[in-house]
C-alpha cells in the first residue's frame, strides 16, 4: 500500500493493476434503509408525537427536539447506540433527511447538545411520556379488541460508570439498573416501560403501575378481557390480590417447594415410569387448591411433569383463569407462550441497546430508556407491515393452532423464519437485510434523489418495504 497524495491510497495486492481508493466531495450514507421507516413514522406520527411531550423553554434554537429525538431513536434502529456516534452522523445525508433537514443543509445536533437535551427532560416530561405510550398503544387497534394479554418482565442493565440509582446486585454480579416492561402479546408493543433502581425486586411498584395500565385501557374499553402473565419474581400476595380486585386474570409462575412437590411427586413417578418403558418424553399436568402461608386463601395451581433423556422437571404456576380448572394444561402452555415476549425483551435490551443506558442522571436514563423503547415499537409496526407468514399446518384439522403439540408450534416458527424473514426478524436482521445499504444523494432543484446499486443483493427487501409501507391504510 501506498499513499499518493491526500484523500488518495492504492493497494498493490492485484499485482500490474493498482486497486485506487479515492475521497471525493460527494453526498454518501450507509443507512438509506431507514427512509422506508421513517415514512411509516411519518404515518404513524410517533416521534413528532413523542417529542411534543416534551416541555421546551429554549428560544431561538437551531435544533428542533423532534430532530434531536429522530436522530437518536433511528441511530438507534441503525445500531448507533452512543450519542458519541451523532458526531459524525450529524453530517450525514440520510441522517439529516429522517431528522426533518435537506442533505445539503445545516448539520444535525452534536453529542453535547443531544447530552443537554437528555438531561434536561424532567419527570413531568416523562408522565406525559408514559401516558403517549399507553395512547398510541391504544390506537395500534383498528377495532376495539375482545381480549388483551400482558406479559410482564425485567431485564438487567448494566453500569457504565458513576450513575445515579445504580447498584450491586448478587445474582447477577454487577452494578445495574433494572427494566421492568409490560408488553402486549397480541401485538408485541411495549405498553409500559419503567426503570427501577439496581437492587429493586422485581415487583416493586408494579400493582400501581398494572392499576394504572388496566385502568386506562378499561377507560377505553370497558368488556376488553385482560389476562397478565409474570414468572415467579411477581408470585407475592399483593400482586393476586390486586388482580383479583381489577378483575383482571393471571397466570403466574410459582416456585417448587416441599408442598408442591409432594403434591405432584405421583404424577413426576407417573412420568417416569413411562419414560422408562416407551423411552417417549413425557409431559403430565396436575392441578389443585394451594395456600401458601402468607396468601389470605387457596389459589388454584397448575404443575406440570416432565421425564425425558436429559432427566426430570417440575414447573408451577399459580391462576385464577376460569378454564385452568377444565383443562390445566392449556392454562400451563399459554403461560409457557410468554416467551415470544421474552423475546422482544431480550431484542429490546441487546440488539436495540437499552442495556447502555450511560448517562450519569437517573432521570436522564429514563428518557433513554423511552427512546429506545420508540425504536423497538417501530420497528415491531413495521415487521406487522410487511409480514407475510405462512399459514400453520395444522396436523390435527380440528385443533386450533395455539392447541397444537409443542413439536407442531416450532415446526410452524422455524418454517415462518425462513419465509417471512423481515416479518420475523430481528433487528440484526432488518439491518442486514434493509437498513445498511451504501446509497449516493443527489439534491436538484425538483427532488432529493437517494442512488442505490443495482449490485446490492436485497434490493427486493427494500423495494417490498418501501412497498407495504406506500400501500399501508391510515387505520393500519
Amino acid at each position: 500500500m501506498s499513499i499518493q497524495s491526500v484523500g488518495q491510497a492504492v493497494f498493490g495486492f492485484l499485482g500490474s493493476l493498482p486497486v485506487c481508493v479515492e475521497v471525493r466531495e460527494e453526498q454518501l450514507s450507509t443507512d438509506a434503509g431507514l427512509l422506508p421507516v421513517r415514512q411509516l413514522d411519518e404515518q404513524l406520527g410517533w416521534t413528532a408525537g413523542f417529542a411534543s411531550q416534551i416541555q421546551d423553554d429554549r428560544q431561538g434554537c437551531w435544533h428542533a427536539v423532534v430532530e434531536m429525538v429522530r436522530q437518536r431513536v433511528f441511530g438507534i434502529l441503525a445500531g448507533y447506540e452512543d450519542q458519541n456516534d451523532h458526531d459524525t452522523l450529524r453530517s450525514d445525508g440520510i441522517f439529516k433527511l429522517v431528522a426533518g433537514r435537506r442533505p445539503d443543509g445545516r448539520d444535525l445536533a452534536s453529542q453535547p447538545t443531544l447530552s443537554r437535551l437528555e438531561n434536561a427532560v424532567t419527570a413531568g416530561d416523562l408522565l406525559r411520556i408514559e401516558e403517549w405510550y399507553l395512547q398510541e398503544f391504544i390506537r395500534s387497534f383498528s377495532k376495539p379488541p375482545t381480549e388483551l394479554t400482558l406479559d410482564i418482565d425485567v431485564f438487567d442493565d448494566p453500569a457504565h460508570g458513576q450513575q445515579q440509582l445504580t447498584f450491586f446486585h448478587g445474582f447477577y454480579e454487577q452494578y445495574q439498573y433494572l427494566v421492568r416492561v409490560i408488553t402486549c402479546a397480541e401485538n408485541d408493543l411495549v405498553v409500559f416501560p419503567v426503570l427501577l433502581h439496581g437492587t429493586a425486586h422485581g415487583a416493586m411498584g408494579v400493582v400501581p403501575d398494572l392499576q394504572r395500565v388496566v385502568a386506562r385501557l378499561k377507560q377505553e374499553w370497558p368488556d376488553v378481557r385482560i389476562c397478565v402473565r409474570a414468572d415467579s419474581g411477581y408470585a407475592v400476595p399483593a400482586f393476586y390480590l390486586a388482580c383479583e380486585q381489577m378483575q383482571i386474570e393471571y397466570t403466574v409462575g410459582l416456585g417448587m417447594n416441599p408442598v408442591l412437590k409432594r403434591e405432584s411427586q405421583a404424577l413426576l413417578d407417573s412420568a417416569v415410569a413411562a419414560w422408562e418403558e416407551t423411552k417417549q418424553p413425557q409431559r403430565l399436568f396436575t392441578a389443585f387448591e394451594y395456600q401458601a402461608g402468607s396468601w389470605d386463601e387457596p389459589r388454584w395451581v397448575v404443575v406440570k411433569c416432565e421425564a425425558n433423556a436429559q432427566g426430570t422437571n417440575r414447573r408451577a404456576v399459580v391462576t385464577n383463569r376460569p378454564g385452568a380448572r377444565v383443562v390445566p394444561q392449556g392454562a400451563y402452555e399459554d403461560y409457557a407462550d410468554r416467551g415470544e415476549s421474552e423475546n422482544r425483551n431480550k431484542e429490546l435490551k441487546c440488539e436495540l441497546a437499552a442495556g447502555r443506558l450511560s448517562d450519569h442522571r437517573y432521570l436522564a436514563n429514563v428518557f433513554r430508556l423511552m427512546m429506545h423503547t420508540l425504536a423497538a415499537n417501530l420497528l415491531v409496526r413495521l415487521r406487522q407491515v410487511v409480514a407475510q407468514p405462512p399459514a400453520p399446518a395444522r396436523v390435527e384439522p380440528d385443533l386450533p393452532f395455539e392447541a397444537q403439540s409443542l413439536p407442531d408450534k416450532r415446526r410452524h416458527w422455524s418454517q415462518r423464519r425462513q419465509a417471512d424473514p423481515l416479518g420475523e426478524g430481528h433487528a440484526c436482521t432488518w439491518r442486514t437485510l434493509v437498513i445498511k445499504v451504501a446509497a449516493r444523494i443527489v439534491v436538484t432543484a425538483r427532488c432529493i434523489r437517494v442512488l442505490i446499486s443495482t449490485s446490492w443483493p436485497n434490493w427486493r427487501y427494500y423495494l417490498a418495504v418501501s412497498q407495504a409501507v406506500a400501500a399501508r391504510a391510515p387505520s393500519d
